[in-house]
């Protein structure tokens, strides 16, 4: 007996719902190897479905970046009894290896970067006013670049440590930036102190000839030349203070174009700032956003340096309703790119709150976590480590309150400063 013939409908092919139906999904972001989706990692998409909850590879490169900015701390000599003060303990070739860093041969550092605070208060302080190491630049070896999917060029600072950087933190008025000489951009400020530090040079010294600008777009620059026609990435590290300067340097390399190479893809440009206050106006963040600048912030609810400059009037105040704006809103702090919060507090040791080890182990912790730090026996501040080495023990108290009462006058002239500029409007 013949089979039977199919009908009309069994004949037809498949409607394109049901063939969309039984396509194979792409797998999702943490599956894949990082060599795959460094561009989100590096923050494409601005980080979409990867930070609540939390992908382990974006922790892990927050981790990976973390330790590589811990190197910044752990190689800055406080001793002002050795030829080193201010500047770093290793040569480059050894930092990452003696501040311990898990892979130091996937990183190679080309240059050490200095900073000049633009302050002088010897007077006060016997604090020599020169240049004092703030960071390095690195770039991945040639052995990482497969696991990493790209060169990464890294260049990381560190936080505020020296009497003078506490004082270019406390000049908390707005400034033009004007980093670009062909269109200054008014509109687009940021906080003088910082700016100050970035853009300051120390003729005197011979390690500070040029400024930490000038220094980093040099660099910068070469090595983007040198590996040209590779996939490449520009990542940007900082705690604290060197947070704002991280923001500072992404924004100067893409207002300068630094990341564009002709007839290929624009380097990406990415801040993983820990603990960072704000750095500029709405006038900054927008045009961040408009040349591509992608910023993840890992901060602490804790933390009161990341609710500064515009502790009273910033983004949250911009607007009435979201319908008016305010006339002061260009004079108004606002945090730029997306953030990650932490939630830590130990009221044995306060300072814990800002401490990056105590940020980089947060970030492997459980986010629902509410235990504090004393708990689960966190490290404490960098500022409790050094002082027991620099100073003796009757010292070192006065030498915490002093610290303490310079963190407040932060907040105190802070707040002052925007409350002048709710005066003026």
């Amino acid at each position: 007996m013949a089979p039977p013939i199919p009908s009309s409908s069994q004949l037809s092919p498949p409607s394109s719902s049901s063939m969309v139906a039984h396509l194979p999904r792409a797998p999702p972001t943490s599956s894949l190897p990082l060599s795959r989706v460094w561009r989100e990692i590096q923050g494409s998409n601005n980080w979409e479905n990867l930070i609540d909850p939390l992908s382990p590879i974006l922790q892990q490169e927050i981790t990976r970046y973390g330790n590589l900015l811990s190197a910044s701390y752990k190689g800055f000599d406080l001793n002002p009894n050795s030829k080193r003060y201010l500047n770093c303990k290793y040569g480059k070739k050894s930092l990452l290896k003696e501040s311990g860093i898990h892979d130091p041969d996937g990183y190679e550092v080309t240059k050490y970067i200095y900073a000049t605070p633009d302050i002088n208060i010897n007077p006060i302080q016997n604090e020599p006013n020169r240049a004092r190491w703030i960071g390095y630049v690195a770039v991945s070896s040639d052995d990482s670049v497969k696991r990493l999917g790209r060169r990464d060029i890294v260049v990381t600072f560190r936080g505020t440590v020296t009497n003078p950087e506490w004082m270019a933190n406390l000049m908390s008025s707005l400034t033009p930036a004007r980093l670009d000489p062909h269109n200054p951009r008014p509109d687009v400020k940021v906080e003088s102190g910082f700016l100050s530090l970035y853009t300051s040079s120390e003729s005197e010294s011979k390690f500070g000839l040029e400024s930490c600008r000038e220094q980093l777009l040099s660099e910068i620059s070469r090595l983007v030349n040198k590996h040209k026609g590779e996939d490449m990435s520009i990542t940007l590290a900082g705690h604290s203070m060197g947070s704002s300067l991280a923001h500072l340097l992404a924004y100067d390399i893409a207002e300068l174009g630094l990341n564009k190479r002709r007839g290929e893809k624009d380097v990406p440009v990415t801040v993983f700032s820990f603990a960072g206050p704000r750095v500029g106006n709405l006038g900054f963040k927008l045009r961040c956003e408009e040349l591509g600048v992608k910023v993840l912030r890992i901060t602490n609810v804790n933390d009161p340096i990341t609710k500064l400059p515009g502790f009273l009037f910033n983004e949250n105040f911009r607007a009435l309703g979201g319908v008016y704006e305010l006339p002061w809103s260009c004079s108004c702090y606002t945090h730029v790119g997306v953030e990650l919060t932490l939630d830590f507090f130990d009221v044995q040791n306060i300072s814990c709150v800002h401490d990056l080890d105590t940020y980089i182990s947060l970030v492997n912790r459980p986010r629902s976590s509410k235990s504090t730090v004393a708990e689960d026996n966190f490290g404490s501040s960098f500022f409790n480590k050094t002082s027991e080495m620099m100073f003796p023990k009757g010292q070192r108290r006065a030498l915490r309150l002093r610290n303490a009462a310079t963190k407040a006058a932060y907040l105190i002239g802070s707040v002052s400063n925007h409350m002048m500029y709710c005066n003026i409007f």
